[in-house]
């Protein structure tokens, strides 16, 4: 793939390797210790989705700020579909803890520099 032409493409290819770390945690979770060889092969294909992504988008973003938002993005959304899908507690404390994530992930796209360090 060749370089991307904006910033802008490197945050959307950024949101898509958060989504797919999402993925990957939850079809990690489902593979039940990797004994299910069909979750097995869609947490490997969406990690290396993700990286490849996440790669890309370290072109044009600096590499503080895109890796605290795709761990952002991918805690914020285990936690959410943990709750959702495994029973995982729902507590203010998660809640609010998981709230100062997604802060601190809009707080980097918003107030953070475009150009790699």
């Amino acid at each position: 793939m060749q370089a991307m032409a904006t910033p802008s493409t490197a945050w959307l290819l950024l949101l898509v390797a958060g989504l797919l770390e999402v993925v990957w945690a939850l079809s990690m979770k489902a593979s039940q210790g990797f004994t299910k060889h069909h979750f097995t092969a869609i947490t490997l294909v969406a990690a290396w989705l993700s990286f490849w992504l996440l790669g890309l988008a370290l072109r044009h973003l600096p590499v503080g700020t895109a890796y605290a938002v795709w761990t952002g993005i991918g805690a914020v959304g285990a936690a959410v579909f943990g709750i959702a899908f495994f029973g995982e507690s729902l507590t203010v404390a998660r809640v609010g803890c998981i709230a100062l994530i997604v802060c601190g992930i809009l707080g980097l796209k918003l107030l953070g520099g475009e150009s790699p360090a």
